[in-house]
């Protein structure tokens, strides 16, 4: 299995004046393609840090970065920008729709912005089938206002996919939804991890973490546990019959 992304020796330092905070210390990981990691930790511990590293939205101080085998540190603001819009596909607490546009046309956003000129006919083709993907294509016109939670957890996961991204990045991707919802979620994520998505995913809570295969643990900007979940948590199984065919076959039909 390859290595996607290949962090060596990894430092954040922030200087605010007179204190330097060292968010992240000698951090080395790899995340291999096919992987659904959680990454843990208190506030404070750098596990956001460490998600802002590895989703280039911020450089490190001092190591080295590869994502699919470009160093970051190779490139300028445009030519990041152009790789975060490639290889990665971000999902956050607060879903980040925008509130006067459709589910549709949230879903579109990202291609707007990526260097494959495409036409409003194939982004429109293209922003169905995602939303076809998390089964939300009835609700393809609502406004945000007019979807529940989960409903907008899973527009802003359609948006995310819509590039084709090698890794999906999620920021506490549950954490304004009840438990329920959050479940509901996490099978999204489970099946599409298991139609071949590479998932990289925030949390602070241990029960969210089982439903992932490896969780990873900060404490004061070290990596302190990196280990396989040994009894992983499963979505219900009714959802899991509802989502594995439809996530795999709507994936391949998209490359």
């Amino acid at each position: 299995m390859s290595s996607v992304v290949q962090l060596q020796n990894i430092h954040k330092i922030y200087d605010s004046g007179e204190v330097k905070v060292h968010a992240v210390r000698d951090v080395s990981l790899e995340l291999s393609t096919g992987e659904f990691m959680a990454v843990m930790g208190a506030s404070g511990s750098g596990k956001s840090t460490l998600m802002n590293l590895i989703g280039c939205l911020d450089r490190p101080t001092e190591g080295s970065y590869h994502l699919d085998g470009v160093n970051i540190a190779d490139l300028d603001r445009n030519e990041l920008a152009d790789l975060r819009n490639q290889k990665l596909g971000f999902v956050f607490q607060g879903f980040n729709l925008l509130s006067r546009t459709t589910a549709l046309e949230n879903v579109e956003l990202p291609m707007f912005y990526g260097q494959e000129q495409v036409s409003t006919k194939v982004m429109r083709e293209r922003a169905m089938h995602a939303l076809d993907i998390v089964n939300l294509t009835d609700r393809a016109g609502h406004f945000p206002s007019q979807l529940s939670g989960g409903q907008q957890q899973r527009v802003a996961i359609a948006r995310a996919l819509v590039n084709e991204p090698q890794i999906l990045v999620a920021d506490e991707p549950t954490g304004n939804l009840d438990s329920k919802t959050s479940v509901e979620i996490l099978g999204v994520f489970q099946k599409l991890n298991d139609a071949g998505i590479t998932i990289l995913m925030v949390t602070h809570e241990l029960d969210i973490a089982q439903f992932c295969k490896r969780n990873l643990i900060m404490r004061d900007g070290r990596v302190v546990s990196n280990e396989l979940v040994a009894k992983r948590s499963k979505a219900p199984v009714e959802m899991q019959r509802l989502l594995k065919a439809e996530a795999e076959a709507k994936l391949t039909e998209m490359t």
